[in-house]
C-alpha cells in the first residue's frame, strides 16, 4: 500500500482507484483551445490533465487554464526550474519535473521549498534521458540507475518537507520500465505514475502499454497511469479505460467479453457487441454506475452460456434467435432483432435508468 497524496481534489495512492491521466496537445498559449480539449477529455473520463509549459510566454494562459479547468492541471516543466516556480504562482495544481535535466541543485531545492509551502503536488520523473550523473556513472543505462536517480531526487524534496510527491520511472523499453517500477515499489511507498514512454501509434502503442501497465497493475504496483500514444489525447483515455476494464480495475464499469466470430455464428454478432460497448461507454461518460461485473456477448451455444457462465448477464446466438442468460442460466429466448434491445434494457436497469418500449415489438427494453 502506497501513501495517499492529493493532486487538487483527486486522491492518488493508498486505497484510491487508479487515476487516469492524459496530456493536451494544444499550445498552452491558446487558453480557449486548451480548455476545450480539457473539457472533452473530462467528459471521456480523464481525471488529471497535463499541459506543456516550454516558455514564460505561456504563463498568463496557464493561469486562466488552471482557474477554469474542470480537472486538476499539472504543468510539464523541463530544463528551467524558474518555469516551475512561476507555474506554482499561476495556480498549477501540480508540476512535473525531471530533476535530471534541471541540473541546478540550488534551483531544485528552491522549487522543493515552494512546493512544500504551497502543499502542491510534484511528480518526479526519471527516464533514460534524465538520470542523475552519479547513478548513471555507477549503474549505467539501467533500471537500477533510474531507481537510484529517483531516490536521490526524492530526498531533496522530502528534506524540504514536501508531502505530495509521486514518481514516474519511464522507458520505451518494456523490460526496463517493468523492472524499475518493481524495484522502486519494493523499497518506497511513494505513489507511482505508470506509463511506457514513446509507446507508439494507436494500436502498437496500446498493445505495448497494455503489456507494461498490465503486468505491474496485476502485481498491485501503480497508482495513476497515462497511455502515451502518437494520437489525439482522447485515444489515450479510451485505451486507458480498456486496459483498466480488462484488469477489473475500473469501478462501476462492467467488463465486456465477446467471442471471436466463426462458422458457428448464426447471428450478426459484431454490431451487437459494438453497440453494447458504445452504450457502456455512453453511460460511463454520463457518470452512471452499472451494477454488473461482467457482460457477455456470445455467438453460439459453445461459448455461451457455458464459457461465460460467470457473467452477470449475457446473450448467446442461435439460428436467427438467441438466449439471454444470467450467471449461466437462461432467462429468456427471443428473435435476433430483440437480442440487443433486451440486453440494453438489462444494462439500463443495472444503471437505474427508466426502461423504454421497443419500437419494433412494443416489448419493454
Amino acid at each position: 500500500m502506497t501513501r495517499q497524496i492529493h493532486l487538487g481534489s483527486v486522491a492518488i495512492g493508498g486505497d484510491a482507484p487508479i487515476v487516469i491521466q492524459s496530456m493536451c496537445n494544444t499550445k498552452t498559449t491558446d487558453a480557449e483551445g486548451t480548455l476545450a480539449q480539457i473539457r472533452q477529455l473530462a467528459d471521456l473520463g480523464c481525471q488529471v490533465i497535463r499541459v506543456a509549459l516550454p516558455a514564460f510566454s505561456a504563463m498568463s494562459s496557464l493561469e486562466r487554464i488552471c482557474a477554469e479547468s474542470p480537472l486538476p492541471v499539472v504543468a510539464d516543466i523541463h530544463f528551467d526550474a524558474r518555469l516551475a516556480l512561476e507555474a506554482l504562482s499561476a495556480g498549477a495544481h501540480g508540476i512535473r519535473v525531471n530533476p535530471g535535466n534541471l541540473r541546478d541543485t540550488t534551483a531544485i531545492r528552491q522549487l522543493a521549498q515552494e512546493a512544500a509551502r504551497l502543499s502542491r503536488c510534484v511528480r518526479i520523473g526519471v527516464n533514460m534521458g534524465s538520470l542523475s550523473p552519479s547513478a548513471q556513472k555507477r549503474y549505467g543505462m539501467s533500471a537500477e540507475a533510474m531507481v537510484q536517480s529517483a531516490l536521490e531526487y526524492l530526498k531533496i524534496f522530502e528534506d524540504a518537507g514536501c508531502q505530495n510527491l509521486k514518481v514516474s520511472l519511464k522507458s520505451s523499453d518494456l523490460r526496463i520500465s517493468i523492472e524499475a517500477a518493481r524495484r522502486f515499489h519494493a523499497i518506497s511507498d511513494w505513489p507511482l505514475h505508470l506509463g511506457i514512454t514513446e509507446a507508439g501509434t494507436p494500436m502498437a502503442g496500446t498493445i505495448k502499454s497494455a503489456i507494461g501497465l498490465g503486468v505491474l497493475l496485476l502485481e498491485g504496483i501503480g497508482d495513476t497511469i497515462r497511455v502515451s500514444l502518437t494520437a489525439p489525447p482522447k485515444a489515450e483515455i479510451t485505451a486507458a479505460h480498456r486496459i483498466l476494464e480488462a484488469l477489473g480495475l475500473l469501478p462501476g464499469r462492467p467488463q465486456l467479453v465477446s467471442c471471436p466470430t466463426c462458422g458457428r455464428t448464426r447471428i450478426d454478432l459484431i454490431p451487437i457487441a459494438e453497440a453494447v460497448e458504445a452504450e457502456i461507454d455512453r453511460l460511463m461518460s454520463a457518470g452512471k454506475t452499472i451494477a454488473l461485473r461482467k457482460i457477455a456477448v456470445m455467438g453460439c451455444e459453445v461459448n455461451g452460456p457455458g464459457e461465460a457462465a460467470d457473467a452477470d448477464l449475457g446473450i448467446a446466438g442461435g439460428n436467427g434467435t438467441g438466449t439471454v442468460f444470467k450467471f449461466g442460466k437462461p432467462v429468456q429466448h427471443c428473435p435476433e432483432n430483440e437480442l440487443l434491445p433486451v440486453l440494453l434494457a438489462e444494462i439500463h436497469a443495472a444503471a437505474k435508468l427508466p426502461i423504454r418500449a421497443s419500437k419494433s415489438s412494443g416489448k419493454p427494453w
